[in-house]
């Protein structure tokens, strides 16, 4: 198990360069038969160059749909109905993706190429009846000015570089001839072989043992570094977000209700619901035989939201007559932004 020990306080530095990617307002619904979904409901998230942003909720909280908005590839009935997501080419333009055209060049030349995903399942994102190495290089032809031999020579490489054995024989493969974490690992491969500006990966190691997840999470830190690419990380491990994030956005019911820094975050949390995530986390040397708290109630339905602030219903310190009826914003508390009335002076005055 992995200790929640971030990185000191004096180690992070604050980003000194704009955004890679500025998330504004950022709303996805889904329109059903029932009703609408807001699967993502009014975002702001920044994602730097050689920084790591991890983003910590429960299954259901609007994570993967923010992660699969910024590349558009939200499935139907979901559809992105405000806000921004601003881009910034290596070039100095700026690409708002929100608003750019399904199937335009400009959208197929960012994804995959500035932007990759890693995606939780790799058979959703793996053709199954297209050999592995293929699909990698194909990738590669289409986004790199390199012969077919360079783009195997480089596929090889990548299948390599994540621990697969054999490579050149793997690279013949079917994904149903491999394990799942076989695939799981050809599947980051083909999204590092590109060598990405912003690498979004949604809990990346999920079908991975531990030793091969601390090699790919090593490998991906390798890769930052050295590209100095941005990465957003999609994880419900804390013990993996304390090693390997700068930066921290806690999520719950489509909205971000507490970011800052890991250290901020990890040792000072402001939020109900970020303190009650990290009491969860068994630790080494706890008491024996003593439950773990656990966050009461369970997440609302999509379809009844609560009014104001969503978390309101499993909070011990919801106010009657404010929680239930504004959504708190976001406010700079002790070195992190939260969203909760609990740090408003207004309220807390009377």
């Amino acid at each position: 198990m992995t200790p929640l020990t971030p990185m000191p306080s004096d180690a992070i530095l604050k980003p000194t360069h704009l955004p890679l990617v500025e998330i504004r307002d950022l709303r996805t619904h889904f329109f059903t038969d029932d009703g609408v979904v807001k699967a993502v409901e009014g975002v702001d998230l920044d994602v730097h160059a050689n920084r790591t942003l991890c983003i910590l909720g429960e299954s259901g909280c609007g994570k993967s749909i923010m992660a699969r908005s910024m590349l558009r590839i939200v499935d139907s009935p979901g559809r992105i109905v405000d806000g921004s997501i601003t881009y910034r080419a290596a070039d100095g333009r700026t690409v708002d993706l929100a608003k750019a055209r399904l199937g335009s060049k400009e959208l197929r030349g960012i994804r995959g190429q500035d932007i990759a995903m890693i995606f939780q399942e790799p058979m959703s994102s793996l053709g199954p009846i297209t050999k592995i190495g293929k699909q990698i290089t194909e990738t590669l032809l289409l986004h790199r000015k390199i012969t077919k031999a360079e783009a195997k020579e480089i596929a090889i490489e990548m299948l390599n570089k994540v621990g697969i054995p054999n490579p050149a024989e793997r690279y013949e493969a079917y994904p149903f001839e491999l394990s799942g974490g076989m695939r799981q690992r050809a599947m980051i491969a083909m999204a590092l072989s590109c060598e990405p500006r912003l690498l979004i990966a949604d809990e990346p190691t999920t079908a991975l043992d531990v030793t091969t997840q601390a090699q790919i999470l090593d490998l991906i830190a390798e890769l930052k570094d050295e590209l100095a690419m941005g990465v957003m990380l999609i994880t419900h491990d804390l013990g993996v977000v304390a090693e390997v994030a700068e930066d921290v956005a806690v999520m719950y019911m489509g909205r971000v209700v507490e970011k800052g820094d890991v250290y901020s975050i990890f040792e000072n949390p402001q939020h109900p619901y970020t303190q009650a995530l990290l009491k969860s986390v068994p630790r080494i040397g706890g008491e024996r035989r003593r439950r773990l708290p656990a966050i009461r109630g369970m997440v609302p339905h999509p379809l009844a939201r609560p009014s104001g602030c969503p978390f309101r219903t499993r909070c011990d310190h919801a106010m009657a007559g404010v929680c239930d009826v504004e959504v708190p914003e976001l406010t700079e508390v002790g070195g992190s932004q939260v969203a909760c009335f609990l740090h408003d002076t207004e309220v807390a005055n009377g």
